[in-house]
């Protein structure tokens, strides 16, 4: 099932740091799922059913976290029937085929004699993985993201196998790595990067985004971190296969060099792989061996915000780091990169030294500001970015002319359902009067659609006013405060742990 030996991943050497140990590093930015918690997210089972009937894994999963230097070399048997067909429940419906036009529904539709074949070429090597069909989305900045759509029957063995391994690396992975995972949220990110600002040593933030990683992530290099751990030939086979199947745009075919598809169901583990090895190990070993202050680490894929006591030890930090990813032929963006003065004492530093509030920076939807509560204290404010809000608002308003024609009752339905969905995400502390200029703008381009149809004139606003009052869910908080959900979520994990002893490491 595994072997030992030594370990040759391309990765700083690790010591015994003179320190701190591990856990004190990550009391801020959250730990890893304990050893038990299910890799599936699509699974609800009770602990009672859990323990009765286990998913075949936890043997594999215990091996994992005892012993960080085993490669696995015999996990395709754990690629079952069963497995796949979960694999395929899980899937969204109404996504859209890939290059063979199979629908989700028509593979469907003689189920387990597809899985079936599927296992037996999986099992026999007789497997071949199909292009993925090139498509674009808008981006924030107003250029293009390329997606890459697979067929149903590659997604289904890729998320199996995307299981699997995810029963090893998910006891690998560092507690400030949160993207990609299960049983973790863009929203405990948030809660992490916020508790560190308010409750540590913070004066610098280092806003950091990848250039274009999903689309430069080098295949060899790729394939080595992986194979720091899995030892499974057969499963390195369809890794390979899965990177080298190219694309497919309208009707021409091309190669695949490098990156991973954005769309394929085992591109955000790969991902998440690569930055694991490249980021996060290299960066917990730097802030042990190289910072003389307090440094936090969140990471949520390839968005990175790392918060710093020290200037010089931020200034330092960024300069390895490019040296770090040209080393693996990556690069930070120039735009999306920036060192900012932040914190609980920024904005009385720049005054004193006669410069302008402290800057802003965006990380997961939200703008982070330093501002002040009633009583003149810190206090971190959070704020959907703009140019998020505005797109989206243009995009609603698209999308109202083309269900003009509709019922009132048909349009409110939709708008509520869209409203709390932007609610999810958006409705947290300090960013609740954003959220009502928000709603307010939804219920003006609602009136202009309605008034724009009717052959009576333009709607009445008393009208449109009972109308926003039924349909237009209103805003409320949704989240609590982050540092208070942070304390739970920690408290439930490891009870011994006091807020109060949140330190990155003993050096302070």
């Amino acid at each position: 099932m595994h072997e030992h030996g030594k370990s040759d991943r391309p990765v700083v050497p690790r010591k015994s740091p003179n320190k701190a140990d591990r856990t004190a590093a990550e009391a801020v930015e959250g730990r890893g799922l304990a050893k038990g918690n299910p890799t599936r997210a699509d699974t609800a089972r009770t602990q009672r059913r859990e323990r009765a009937a286990p998913n075949g894994l936890d043997r594999v999963r215990e091996i994992a976290r005892r012993d960080k230097a085993i490669r696995f070399t015999a996990l395709l048997h754990h690629v079952t029937l069963e497995r796949l067909e979960s694999a395929y429940r899980a899937l969204k419906p109404n996504a859209a085929p890939g290059v063979d036009g199979v629908w989700w529904h028509e593979y469907g539709q003689d189920l387990e004699a597809n899985l079936q074949d599927l296992l037996g070429r999986v099992h026999r090597g007789g497997y071949r993985a199909k292009p993925v069909r090139r498509t674009y989305i808008a981006k924030p900045d107003g250029g293009e993201r390329p997606l890459g759509i697979a067929t149903v029957e590659d997604k289904v063995l890729q998320r199996a196998v995307a299981e699997v391994l995810n029963a090893i690396y998910e006891m690998d992975f560092r507690g400030f790595s949160y993207g990609f995972r299960p049983g973790r949220k863009a929203h405990d990110a948030l809660d992490a990067l916020a508790t560190a600002i308010r409750r540590g040593k913070v004066s610098w933030v280092l806003d950091a985004d990848i250039t274009s990683y999903f689309d430069t992530i080098d295949h060899e290099l790729l394939m080595k971190c992986v194979e720091q751990r899995i030892g499974d030939h057969r499963i390195l086979r369809l890794i390979r296969k899965w990177l080298k199947a190219g694309v497919m745009e309208d009707t021409t075919w091309r190669p695949t060099e490098e990156g991973t598809p954005q769309g394929a169901t085992i591109s955000p583990l790969l991902a998440n792989l690569f930055l694991h090895y490249v980021f996060d190990e290299w960066a917990d070993a730097w802030r042990r061996q190289h910072a003389r202050g307090e440094v936090y680490l969140v990471r949520y894929a390839d968005d990175f915000t790392a918060c710093f006591q020290h200037k010089d030890d931020a200034e330092r930090f960024l300069a390895d780091l490019r040296t770090r990813l040209e080393q693996w032929h990556l690069s930070l963006h120039p735009d999306k990169t920036r060192l900012i003065e932040f914190g609980r004492f920024a904005a009385e530093n720049r005054q004193r030294r006669g410069e302008g509030k402290p800057e802003t920076f965006d990380f997961l939807g939200f703008t982070h500001i330093c501002g002040k509560n009633r009583d003149g204290g810190f206090l971190l404010r959070r704020q959907t970015i703009a140019k998020r809000a505005r797109r989206k608002l243009k995009e609603l308003q698209q999308k109202l002319r083309k269900r003009m024609h509709t019922s009132v009752p048909s349009q409110g339905a939709w708008l509520r359902s869209v409203l709390n969905g932007y609610y999810n995400h958006y409705a947290v502390p300090t960013n609740l009067e954003t959220l009502r200029k928000f709603r307010t703008q939804v219920a003006r381009h609602w009136h202009r659609t309605l008034s724009r149809r009717s052959q009576k004139g333009r709607v009445l606003w008393e009208t449109m006013k009972r109308r926003v009052e039924r349909w237009l869910p209103p805003v409320r908080q949704l989240h609590p405060w982050p540092d208070e959900r942070f304390s739970r979520r920690h408290a439930r994990r490891h009870p011994t742990q006091e807020p109060s002893a949140v330190v990155p490491h003993a050096g302070i």
